[in-house]
């Protein structure tokens, strides 16, 4: 397309390829020769079916070294997925690959099989004796680092082995070990694994067997194995016991401390020390008291490292051998702490090594309690007074750094005397190393509420401006350093002086260079700690007017601030207020500014405030807190309805399911309350109605009993109750039958007796039969006398009447039954029908009520049965008038 661009190259000779391109095919070449080749590939593959075992054992038989390595290092997870199979098949694996292995799998075996044994993985001792084979048999390997790996496992393979096992296996070859004609590492192990050893057998077999072992050890050429099996019979004196030690195990102690080596001496020096618990008032006496007097005495000749060994035992010495010591000898001892306090400093005439001087100086600084305790809290100012001024002084950091430490302990042995160290605090507090000020930082609550509660108050008067300004300075020099836990630290540790200092002076000097940190310093963790001091010094200070000033400033600074960072922390101050202040406090001076951050413009403000809602929510009690309440909640419907950001619309739906879930909560609680409360009324209710149920039975059968009084009563009148219309027209007949004027005779005095006898028959009482003597009586006086077949009439009708009269009182006694056992079914089911108090109420005032008309029906039955009793006998006496009349007419 355009040719007059194009030109063309002449023909010549192929050129090569650019630098460029020569440059890349050079870089090439080495990845290429760095890939595995198609052989070496099918060697790494494994198949993919095979299981963890069998995986194992076929990378330990083919495969390359690394991957062996990695499997050995894998062993201990074999053991715990399948232990028997592991021990079966991978173990005999393992020890055929160890054989003419190298230090890198040798290491890796000894650590894993260690691994095994302190892990507790194994369970059965068989197990833990394959392992013990496997661990002899590389136990002198030539290489020292793969033999001491070896050696610490075998030592935590005696723990676990049986005795047996120990004695024929491992004691056993100690016995040529221990032989001079031995490598020395092989002796060395003996030593460690003698003292192992012991702890497992009793005192008698290490008296017997393993004692005169130790001994010839001990008594070795070389210095190497004499130091270690002088560190072994520390364990090997405490299994044989206070007796055997005192004769078997001193008297060679001894003789080390004596030995050519300083090494050794050392060795047996501190070993002496440690067994000083298990001597009795002779023993220190004689045996321990001259070995540290002839120590601290010719101190010129003593080796730095008994030196440095007696400054570190120097306070358990003295404790131990306050009992045993004279006056003289204390007061050397006391020299002799005096000496080292100050040894390498350049007053000194001997000079020292300054690693080793510096260390005697730090262990002086460890014993410094104890020495306290040893010359008495009375002698301290012109006993160890100097000493411990010259170590807060001391030019080595890590001198004072260890003073430091010790400090709070020397105060609480002073007691009342702590003013006399109110110097050396000052200056531990403005020390220019911040290491100085971390170690006193540890326990600065401790100290300052010993210093600022025990002391003198004049002199603490005097002296507490200066303590109050060495805190401020120490602070000031932690803030401005880059040690941002250092100073997390001493802010929380200054929020003890709310309990040991006035509230107005606290106000004054603390309050606001707190404030100023939790407004200004830009550390997360310091501006929380520096919050929580805060609050701790608002809620203490006991001064009205000073506590709103400090509400004010938080108000204003922080919740209403500019910076959306202060406003920020102001939420994180109401999340630490929720822990120290009560819920009342709280909600009259910090919920109300909280809410308000809701119109806050900056999304990260509303986002805080969402996760604090909870906590919020939380505080609220009602009805007291109604109107808070709805202000939270209309701060809620504001964020639902309004909010645009993601994560607090995120946020706020959290909270506002879980305020949901908090009200179902709510709801099946006051269910199961409500469930709870009506069990166990429904309990006693049926206790009470048990009762009345009984009451009622008993109620019920008096009543039946009554009613079938009443029955037999009115069933043995006659047919008086039920036949009154039948009595009536019987009357009426006789009546007009016998309506013809008769002859009247004088009535004979037996007649009445008849009639009452019949009357009595009937089974009324004496006033019904009075009364039917005196009815009889008149209507014999009075009337005329019927005709025969009117008594025929009479005599055939009550039998007729009697006859009915049973299958009425049949039928009566089965409407009775009837009755009985509805009402017995009413009572069974007000049983069951329990499921509301005032139904039940109702039910039985109900029953009641039946109950009483039911005795006011039987009353009136038994009034009608006198009735018609009554008019039963006026009938009989009429016909038996009549037919007396008759009688006599004829």
């Amino acid at each position: 397309m355009f040719p007059g661009r194009m030109t063309l190259s002449p023909p010549g000779p192929p050129s090569g390829p650019p630098e460029e391109l020569q440059e890349l095919a050079f870089i090439e070449r080495p990845i290429r020769r760095s890939l595995k080749t198609a052989e070496e590939i099918d060697q790494l593959t494994v198949d993919e079916d095979l299981n963890d075992v069998e995986r194992a054992v076929y990378l330990l038989s083919v495969g390359q070294e690394v991957q062996r390595a990695s499997v050995i290092s894998n062993l201990p997870s074999l053991v715990r997925q399948n232990p028997a199979e592991t021990f079966r098949r991978v173990v005999p694996k393992v020890r055929e690959v160890l054989n003419g292995a190298g230090a890198e799998i040798q290491l890796a075996a000894a650590t894993s099989f260690l691994t095994i044994l302190q892990d507790d993985i194994i369970l059965i001792h068989t197990h833990t004796y394959s392992i013990l084979k496997t661990v002899l048999l590389h136990l002198n390997h030539r290489d020292t680092v793969v033999s001491s790996a070896w050696l610490e496992t075998l030592l935590s393979a005696i723990n676990a082995l049986p005795k047996e096992t120990i004695k024929q296996e491992v004691l056993n070859p100690l016995l040529y070990q221990s032989q001079l004609s031995h490598s020395l590492q092989a002796r060395l192990a003996a030593c460690r694994i003698l003292g192992k050893a012991s702890c497992k057998f009793d005192s008698l077999i290490v008296k017997k067997e393993l004692l005169p072992l130790a001994r010839s050890l001990s008594r070795d050429t070389e210095s190497e194995v004499r130091v270690c099996m002088c560190r072994q019979l520390e364990s090997m004196a405490r299994a044989i016991g206070v007796e055997d030690t005192r004769t078997e195990l001193l008297p060679e102690l001894l003789e080390l401390a004596g030995d050519e080596e300083s090494s050794v001496r050392l060795a047996a020096f501190d070993s002496i020390i440690s067994l000083m618990e298990m001597m009795d008032g002779d023993d220190r006496l004689h045996l321990l008291v001259p070995l540290v007097m002839s120590a601290c005495d010719a101190s010129s000749q003593v080796d730095e490292g008994v030196m440095v060994s007696l400054s570190f035992q120097f306070g358990k010495l003295c404790s131990g051998l306050a009992g045993s010591l004279s006056e003289e000898q204390k007061r050397l001892l006391l020299q002799k702490f005096q000496v080292l306090c100050i040894t390498g400093l350049p007053t000194e005439e001997n000079q020292m090594d300054v690693g080793e001087s510096t260390l005697i100086r730090c262990n002086c600084c460890y014993n410094l309690p104890a020495m306290v305790a040893f010359v008495d809290p009375a002698h301290f100012l012109c006993d160890i007074h100097p000493s411990f001024s010259g170590l807060c002084s001391d030019p080595e950091v890590s001198v004072r750094r260890s003073v430091a430490a010790s400090f709070h302990q020397v105060v609480k042995l002073l007691e009342s005397n702590v003013h006399v160290v109110h110097k050396e605090l000052l200056l531990l507090l403005q020390d220019s190393a911040l290491e100085v000020l971390d170690a006193l930082m540890n326990h600065l609550d401790e100290t300052l509420e010993l210093v600022l509660s025990r002391g003198d108050n004049l002199i603490l008067d005097n002296k507490l401006p200066e303590l109050l300004s060495a805190l401020l300075s120490a602070e000031q020099k932690v803030g401005s350093s880059l040690r941002w836990r250092l100073h997390e630290k001493l802010l929380h540790r200054y929020s003890c002086l709310s309990r040991l200092l006035p509230g107005e002076l606290l106000h004054q000097t603390f309050s606001a260079r707190i404030f100023i940190i939790l407004t200004t310093n830009k550390v997360l963790p310091v501006q929380k700690e520096a919050a929580r001091t805060f609050c701790t010094f608002l809620r203490y200070n006991r001064k009205q007017e000073q506590r709103q000033e400090m509400m004010e400033r938080l108000i204003q600074d922080l919740a209403q601030g500019r910076s959306y960072w202060n406003r920020l922390r102001f939420l994180d101050v109401c999340e630490i207020a929720t822990e120290i202040f009560s819920r009342k406090y709280f909600n009259k001076h910090f919920l109300i500014p909280a809410l308000e951050l809701v119109h806050d413009p900056v999304a990260n403000v509303r986002y805080k405030l969402c996760q604090l809602l909870p906590r919020l929510r939380s505080s609220l009690r009602l009805p007291a807190d109604k109107l808070l309440l709805q202000k939270l909640d209309f701060c809620v419907q504001k964020f639902l309805c309004r909010e645009k950001d993601k994560d607090v619309v995120a946020m706020i739906r959290k909270f506002h399911k879980r305020h949901d879930w908090d009200l179902l909560d709510q709801k099946k609680e006051k269910e199961e309350m409500l469930l709870l409360e009506m069990l166990e009324r429904q309990q006693s209710d049926g206790k009470l109605n048990s009762d009345k149920h009984m009451e009622r039975k008993r109620r019920d059968s008096k009543t039946s009993l009554s009613s079938a009084k009443s029955m037999s009563v009115s069933s043995s009148t006659g047919s008086s109750s039920t036949g009154k219309e039948t009595r009536k027209a019987k009357l009426s007949r006789s009546r007009s039958l016998s309506s013809q004027p008769t002859s009247s005779k004088p009535v004979n005095s037996d007649r009445p007796l008849k009639v009452k006898d019949l009357s009595g028959s009937s089974g009324l009482g004496k006033s019904t039969r009075d009364d039917s003597v005196r009815t009889a009586h008149f209507t014999l006086t009075t009337q005329s006398t019927s005709s025969m077949p009117v008594l025929i009439r009479s005599k055939t009708t009550s039998l007729l009447d009697q006859a009915s009269l049973l299958e009425q009182r049949e039928h009566r006694k089965s409407t009775l039954d009837h009755r009985t056992g509805n009402r017995d079914q009413r009572n069974h089911m007000m049983e069951h029908r329990t499921s509301s108090l005032e139904e039940r109420e109702h039910r039985t005032s109900t029953l009641d009520h039946r109950d009483h008309r039911t005795s006011t029906l039987g009353q009136r039955s038994k009034t009608m049965e006198r009735g018609s009793g009554m008019k039963d006998s006026q009938s009989r006496k009429l016909s038996m008038n009549r037919k007396s009349n008759s009688l006599q007419s004829e």
